[in-house]
């Protein structure tokens, strides 16, 4: 009897043992013991200039709030991508106007609604002009177009498509530039497997998980914003997201070299930079005047990552989405010549009319 209840109890223990030691792969987060000099940075540097951001809310929200959030940070110009147009972009502007008229600065967006009527270029051209001459100082092109805009004949509008021309020529023709986000990681595209390293934001956000039919390619609507940018050479464009290719520098080396209408933005691709610290500090400073600040989604207390992987040299520390990088952060330890042009000095020559005294 003593001897089963022993070997019940070490049955127990084993079991007990077994299931503590299961889970799954989004509970296991574990801290590092390593011990390293540490340098977390709040606030940024210089003053910067995030040229991707996104306030729906602009028309009637109390920028003070944001003004707030901005000062914290070291945050000179905001650039609100999400204006839309006509008279919700105007109120927009009046906000900011009427209250900050220096540190917000708005981008139109372009309905694709119509592409495939007779008159649509030329109505949207004529539009996107108005939405200039009103006080937008850029267009923003959201990842719609190439996934899922579609003309008037329920099909794909290509990012390429030469019926589009009239508004990336306006856009050339009157001195902004066009920010535009095209596709999504690659990985997204890719097999949902255990070698997906996007798995599991694919398990946790579903809806984006692609396709060679849904809607095309990865490559092929890369290859039609490339093509596009190609084609309108007197046009200044800014690759949202470093065109995806933040993960393969050396190919993107090739693009900007190929392309110099061509600037990348760093927006919500700074996981992909703190894992190669000495390849990217080589391509900051190869590139320097063509690689802008921006942030995406506003969460201010995300923006402390983005400084110390810019600033500092730090090592192993971690990231704020376990979805977007299960890996440990590296600073880059950027100088501060190249600090200043990716924080503040890309953005003031690409973007007109923004105040430049406040980088004085």
């Amino acid at each position: 009897m003593k001897l089963k209840i022993i070997l019940t109890a070490f049955l127990s223990t084993i079991a007990s043992i077994a299931i503590a030691q299961e889970m799954s792969f989004e509970e296991y987060n574990p801290k590092s013991t390593l011990v390293v000099s540490e340098h977390p940075t709040p606030r940024a540097k210089f003053k910067f200039i995030d040229v991707h951001s996104h306030q729906f809310r602009m028309a009637e929200q109390n920028l003070s709030d944001l003004i707030k959030d901005m000062d914290k940070l070291n945050e000179g110009i905001m650039v609100n991508l999400s204006g839309g147009s006509g008279d919700g972009l105007r109120a927009m502007l009046k906000n900011v106007n009427d209250n900050y008229p220096n540190r917000f600065a708005i981008f139109a967006n372009v309905d694709f609604n119509g592409v495939g009527n007779a008159d649509w270029g030329a109505k949207a051209a004529a539009q996107l002009e108005a939405d200039i001459i009103a006080g937008a100082k850029g267009l923003k092109v959201y990842k719609s177009l190439g996934l899922r805009n579609k003309d008037s004949n329920g099909e794909r509008i290509a990012i390429d498509d030469p019926r589009l021309d009239p508004i990336w020529a306006k856009c050339g023709e009157m001195g902004v530039p066009v920010l535009i986000h095209a596709a999504d990681p690659k990985s997204f595209w890719d097999d949902m497997d255990s070698t997906n390293e996007r798995w599991l934001e694919l398990k946790t956000r579903p809806r984006r998980k692609r396709s060679a039919t849904n809607p095309a390619p990865w490559q092929q609507i890369i290859d039609e914003q490339h093509r596009m940018f190609k084609k309108h050479p007197k046009t200044k464009f800014i690759n949202a997201h470093m065109g995806w290719y933040a993960n393969d520098l050396k190919t993107l080396s090739g693009l900007l070299d190929e392309m110099p209408n061509m600037s990348v933005g760093i927006g919500a691709i700074i996981a992909e930079l703190g894992r190669q610290p000495k390849q990217a500090n080589a391509f900051f400073i190869k590139y320097q005047d063509r690689i802008l600040f921006g942030k995406d989604s506003w969460k201010p207390e995300e923006f402390p990552t983005y400084f110390r992987v810019l600033e500092t040299a730090d090592e192993y520390f971690p990231y704020y989405k376990k979805y977007h990088a299960f890996w440990a952060m590296y600073g880059l330890d950027l100088p501060d010549e190249v600090l200043q042009k990716v924080y503040y000095k890309n953005a003031l020559n690409l973007i007109p009319g923004l105040d430049k005294s406040l980088f004085n």
